[in-house]
C-alpha cells in the first residue's frame, strides 16, 4: 500500500509550509495518539529524517512545545538528549524537529530498567536546574484552577469528590519555588536507543514546582520498585518532594488526569487518575479504603 500525501494528514496550509521549509517530502509513519487533535508525523526529506507536530487552533500544546525547544531545551540537546528544533510557526501552531532514534520504552523492558531510570533522573535535572522563580500564589491560584475542574464531567465517585474538594478548600499553601518543567515525564515520553535515553513531547512544558514532574513515575513504574525509584533520585542527585505540598500535588495530577482523560475517552489513561487519587487518599487519610474506577455515567461533583 501507498504510503499517503502530506494533505491526506494534514491541512493544506500546514503541508504547503512544510514543502516550504523542506522541499519534497515522504510521509513514513503517522505516529499521533489520535486522543486529540495533535498530529504527529515522522516524514523524509531526501536523507534527513524529521518529525512534523502540528494541532488545531484551540491546542496550546505545540506553543508549549514551541516555547520549551526555544528556550529551555537546550541542556538536553547539548547532551544528546532531546530533538533539534528546525522550524516553528506560531500563527499554524506546526513545529519541525530532527527526527529521535530509538523506541518508546512504555511497555518495553526499558521502562522498568534502573539505568534508564537514573538517566531519566539526570536528564530531569539539566531541564529543571535553568531556573528558578519563587511565586507567593502559584499553589493557591492551582488550588482554585482543580476545585473547577470538579465541575466538569468525570467518574470520580461523589464521595470521593467531597473528600478531595474538602483537603483543597482546607490546604493552606505556601509560596512555591518554579523551575522549567515537562509535565509528562514518563516512559511514554521516553525514547531508548541501544540503552541511551532521549526525551520528547515538550508539550506540557511549563514552570512549575520541580517535584510535579515525579508525578507520573511515583504512581506507576516507582510502585513497589523502589530500586527504580532510588536510580531515578541518584540520577537526579536528590529529591525536591516535601510530604504535605506532594499530597496535594498528587490530588490535583490525579483529577486532571481522570477529567481530561474521560473527556478524550482515554479509559487506560482515566483508570490512571482514579488510580492516583486513590492512592493519594489512602496515603493522605491513615491508609482509608482505595475506590475502583466507577461504572455508569459521568458525574460532577
Amino acid at each position: 500500500m501507498a504510503a499517503p500525501a502530506l494533505e491526506d494528514l494534514l491541512p493544506s496550509a500546514h503541508a504547503q509550509q512544510i514543502r516550504q521549509w523542506l522541499g519534497p517530502v515522504d510521509v513514513v509513519a503517522d505516529m499521533s495518539w489520535n486522543l486529540t487533535d495533535t498530529k504527529v508525523l515522522h516524514l523524509r526529506a531526501g536523507t534527513r529524517h524529521v518529525v512534523a507536530k502540528t494541532g488545531g487552533e484551540a491546542n496550546h500544546h505545540l506553543d508549549r512545545e514551541i516555547l520549551a525547544h526555544r528556550s529551555y531545551t537546550g541542556p538536553l540537546k547539548n547532551a544528546g538528549l532531546a530533538a533539534q528544533l528546525l522550524h516553528a510557526s506560531h500563527s499554524l501552531r506546526l513545529a519541525i524537529m530532527d527526527y529521535q532514534p530509538g523506541e518508546l520504552s512504555a511497555g518495553t523492558a526499558w521502562e522498568f530498567d534502573s539505568e534508564v531510570h537514573q538517566q531519566a533522573g539526570s536528564a530531569l535535572k539539566l531541564l529543571h536546574a535553568q531556573e528558578q522563580q519563587l511565586d507567593h500564589g502559584y499553589e493557591a491560584r492551582l488550588t482554585r484552577k482543580f476545585l473547577l475542574l470538579l465541575d466538569r464531567k468525570h467518574r470520580i465517585e461523589p464521595a470521593l469528590c467531597e473528600r478531595i474538594e474538602n483537603i483543597l478548600k482546607n490546604y493552606d499553601p505556601k509560596p512555591a519555588i518554579l523551575v522549567p518543567t515537562h509535565g509528562d515525564w514518563q516512559p511514554r515520553n521516553w525514547l531508548v536507543d541501544r540503552g541511551k535515553l532521549r526525551i520528547i513531547d515538550f508539550g506540557r512544558f511549563e514552570f512549575r514546582p520541580a517535584a510535579s514532574d515525579f508525578a507520573r513515575l511515583a504512581v506507576q513504574q516507582w510502585k513497589g520498585r523502589a530500586d527504580l525509584e532510588a536510580a531515578f533520585l541518584r540520577g537526579y542527585g536528590g529529591d525536591p518532594r516535601e510530604e504535605k505540598a506532594w499530597g496535594i500535588m498528587e490530588l490535583r495530577e490525579g483529577i486532571g488526569t481522570a477529567v481530561w482523560a474521560h473527556e478524550v475517552g482515554d479509559e487506560v489513561f482515566e483508570a490512571q487518575g482514579h488510580q492516583m487519587l486513590a492512592d493519594t487518599l489512602a496515603r493522605m487519610e491513615n491508609g482509608q479504603s482505595r475506590s475502583q474506577l466507577p461504572e455508569g455515567s459521568e458525574r460532577h461533583c
